[in-house]
């Protein structure tokens, strides 16, 4: 759970606010296509509200490919990170990760030996993300999601482990990354250490809001940097989040809670 009193205090102290998110998941309950997944028009409205605050930047990091990230949160003026921070884009920062470039071409060419291993099982989805690739199997009957997994090592560990590519998985989702060292907690130092830059001042709080396993860098981070991790699912032992919430729906309320509070002139 959220200690919102403690919050509260720790808002009301911070001369400027970072706030970044996950997107499936987090702002939104994980759907059985990566295509189905809506914003609710409410989070998007308390999301466009915090952004026209002068003390608070918006961020929103996901696995999704920056472009589809943009069109399905379709705010302005705020950063956008996709393929886990490879790409981000935003009003003070523009970046994209060198030696992920260099992999596009193994992706594509994994893309289609996947695609052609797995046409076969009903349900599956794989995206080419451009930087990375993912394969979803929520929709796949439960008895034949055992051999997904099985046909995606068979294809990707000899590649895993000649340093070529690393994998990473979720909620079931299988990834395909370069192997390059960088995740979500090194894109939202990025986006933070590119606010303090602009601003010239420091007094940022960093919060971040997640709810996988790929989430865990990001809210590593944020403990660094003396931030507000919340994990957003049911608790667990083993997350290095701060504070707990059960589902997309607490965020949005949580993110109501946080715009009443500056709107009522704490912070």
């Amino acid at each position: 759970m959220v200690d919102w009193q403690q919050v509260a205090a720790r808002v009301t102290s911070a001369r400027h606010i970072l706030i970044v998110s996950d997107f499936d998941g987090t702002l939104v309950p994980i759907a059985g296509r990566p295509g189905e997944a809506i914003l609710p028009e409410r989070t998007k409205e308390l999301l466009q509200a915090l952004a026209k605050k002068p003390n608070i930047v918006i961020g929103i990091v996901s696995g999704r490919a920056l472009d589809d990230l943009r069109n399905k949160v379709g705010i302005e003026g705020i950063t956008y990170a996709g393929n886990h921070g490879l790409e981000i884009e935003g009003p003070e920062v523009v970046f994209v990760n060198p030696l992920a470039e260099q992999t596009r071409f193994t992706m594509q060419r994994l893309y289609r030996v996947l695609s052609r291993a797995l046409s076969g099982i009903g349900g599956v989805v794989i995206e080419d993300k451009r930087l990375t690739l993912s394969v979803h199997y929520r929709l796949v009957d439960e008895e034949k999601a055992g051999l997904v997994e099985n046909l995606f090592s068979q294809i990707v560990d000899k590649m895993q482990a000649a340093g070529r590519i690393r994998t990473t998985y979720g909620k079931k989702v299988l990834e395909v990354r370069p192997a390059v060292d960088w995740d979500k907690g090194k894109a939202i130092s990025l986006i933070l250490d590119s606010q303090v830059n602009v601003s010239g001042e420091g007094g940022f709080l960093p919060i971040f809001m997640g709810d996988d396993v790929t989430d865990e860098d990001g809210f590593a981070a944020i403990e660094d940097r003396g931030g507000i991790s919340v994990f957003v699912g049911n608790e667990k032992d083993n997350s290095a989040a701060q504070y707990f919430v059960e589902s997309p729906a607490e965020v949005q309320q949580l993110l109501g809670q946080l715009l009443n509070l500056i709107e009522a002139g704490h912070a």
